[in-house]
């Protein structure tokens, strides 16, 4: 449990900055939920039996998660490795380079986790998410979390500078936010394109919190969940191999 003062020290900082770091990651997907989700809501009667913009709130509860993880994992990750040497100070403490990894990813999470669960709550205020089961979806954001803080902080360790993100962030992230079911049910795709969404974690995430906001229970919840968690427990396990070898060095 050494890595809860790594994930402390982590909260401590952004308590400083709360208001502006909360803002900053709402304004987005708050942005495109209700400009996006009311303009093309007018326009189509109904989607899987939900209103659109109750179905784009879904989709835009796990996107939203999806890319405060990353942000938090990569960006903000990696000015604490490289530019701040935060880890190189914290590792002259009774810590491990594993420590540090376990602390960033779940920190990531976490963060990650409040953005769903705001984005959540302003449904919920707006009619959107009137169920019950809809608090369901708030354990199922921190696992989308904590799959893109593992995934995230693999191109961490492995970046050189600031420019290795934009290919993981234009190349991997924005075809799975297109293909993963957030705009439009996934299952209208060609055949070989859904059959790539499947394997992705975002369309995983959409698949179990959709249903939730809706008001019923996933199908397969237990396939969904199951690849949530191998994207957590691999990238977290290939993280700390690759962080090893650059602290060693």
């Amino acid at each position: 449990m050494r890595w809860v003062a790594v994930w402390r020290r982590n909260f401590l900082v952004w308590r400083k900055l709360v208001i502006a770091s909360v803002l900053s990651n709402l304004a987005d997907p708050l942005i495109l939920l209700f400009g996006l989700g009311y303009g093309l809501g007018a326009l189509l009667p109904s989607v899987e039996g939900m209103s659109y913009i109750a179905f784009f709130a879904a989709g835009t509860l796990c996107s939203a998660t999806m890319f405060t993880a990353s942000f938090e994992s990569m960006f903000s990750g990696f000015s604490r490795m490289h530019g701040q040497k935060t880890w190189d100070a914290i590792l002259y403490a009774p810590l491990t380079i594993d420590d540090v990894v376990a602390g960033e990813i779940v920190w990531a999470a976490s963060k990650a986790w409040l953005s769903g669960a705001t984005i959540l709550a302003v449904a919920a205020v707006f009619g959107l998410a009137a169920s019950p089961l809809g608090v369901l979806a708030l354990p199922v954001a921190f696992l989308v979390g904590l799959a893109f803080a593992a995934v995230g902080l693999v191109m961490t360790v492995l970046a050189k500078n600031w420019d290795f993100f934009s290919f993981y962030m234009t190349l991997i992230m924005t075809p799975m936010t297109m293909i993963s079911g957030v705009f439009f049910p996934a299952e209208q795709l060609p055949r070989p394109v859904l059959a790539v969404a499947q394997v992705l974690p975002l369309y995983h995430g959409v698949e179990l919190v959709r249903p939730l906001v809706a008001g019923r229970l996933p199908t397969d919840a237990v396939v969904h969940l199951v690849v949530l968690l191998v994207y957590a427990g691999a990238g977290y396990a290939i993280a700390i191999m690759f962080a090893r070898r650059r602290f060693s060095a």
